[in-house]
């Protein structure tokens, strides 16, 4: 069965696209840790880490900084923080949080769903920042 973000990539499920290449998206999380809570994952669907070979994990990494890199420059916060844990969904990706503290990077804090509008407004704003 496919995953969610398989699903997500091929149009099954709505997200809220942030940037995308070839192999690679990044979503804004429905249930952020905090605003522009972003996962970043391979469009390959690929259940572990350690699956991937070296060289397809330094590319999902520089897209990852890159993403990283404009949220820091859209959203105020002290750090993008980055989380690989790999128990949510079945798929390989990354949390991109924008933190002021460690606690903002905690996973197991319940989040409340956000609301979808909020959500489509700044994927659109985000989208709109010159990521390529």
């Amino acid at each position: 069965m496919s995953s969610l973000f398989t699903r997500m990539i091929q149009g099954e499920i709505p997200c809220h696209v942030v940037a995308e290449d070839t192999e690679f998206l990044a979503i804004l999380d429905v249930f952020p840790r905090n605003t522009g809570h972003t996962l970043v994952f391979p469009k390959q669907e690929i259940n572990h880490v350690q699956d991937m070979d070296s060289a397809h994990f330094a590319r999902l990494s520089e897209f990852a900084h890159r993403v990283g890199s404009m949220l820091h420059r859209e959203l105020p916060s002290k750090r993008i923080g980055w989380a690989i844990a790999g128990f949510e969904v079945p798929h390989v990706h990354i949390h991109l949080i924008p933190a002021n503290t460690m606690d903002d990077m905690n996973l197991h804090r319940s989040a409340e769903r956000a609301d979808p509008e909020q959500l489509a407004q700044l994927a659109a704003k985000l989208r709109e920042s010159a990521f390529f």
